[in-house]
């Protein structure tokens, strides 16, 4: 499972899907970090990090990096989720790129976001989980008859 620094997602994942496990998406690490960094830096640390996403070993070095700019706090969010951030690498090198970020998650929370927009206020609760679960339905539904989005099969 992939998504941003939520605890709560993160705790979910633990409970819910055994045997699963939850990875830092790095778009959103990327953004955590950057909060804590001035402005003007934003583009010199964004491709650091990006590096250092690529190479295990960089990590640390811009957690000292950052701590030596005193940048404390993007160095502690860096330090906290450094050890989240490969989970990826378990699967087949061909599927690394599709599931490195949340991609799937954000499309689901654009449509939901799209659709809620044209109601405005829903009448229930029931109202709000009858559309959010045909939005899943439908998303599950293309996954399932277009092209397939991983395959198991060696190429």
């Amino acid at each position: 499972m992939i998504s941003d620094g939520h605890k709560g997602i993160q705790k979910s994942v633990e409970k819910s899907f055994l045997g699963a496990s939850w990875q830092m998406c790095h778009v959103h690490l990327v953004r955590a970090v950057l909060r804590n960094v001035a402005k003007k830096y934003h583009k010199e640390i964004a491709d650091k990090l990006k590096m250092a996403l690529e190479d295990e070993t960089k990590i640390q070095e811009l957690i000292l990096e950052l701590e030596s700019r005193g940048y404390s706090k993007a160095a502690d969010t860096l330090d906290h989720f450094q050890f989240s951030l490969w989970n990826y690498r378990s699967f087949p090198t061909s599927h690394r790129r599709r599931i490195r970020t949340t991609n799937g998650l954000e499309r689901i929370n654009k449509e939901l976001k799209r659709r809620t927009r044209v109601v405005g206020a829903f009448p229930s609760d029931q109202s709000f989980m009858r559309l959010g679960v045909s939005i899943l339905i439908d998303i599950n539904e293309e996954w399932m008859t277009t092209k397939r989005y991983l395959s198991m099969d060696e190429d």
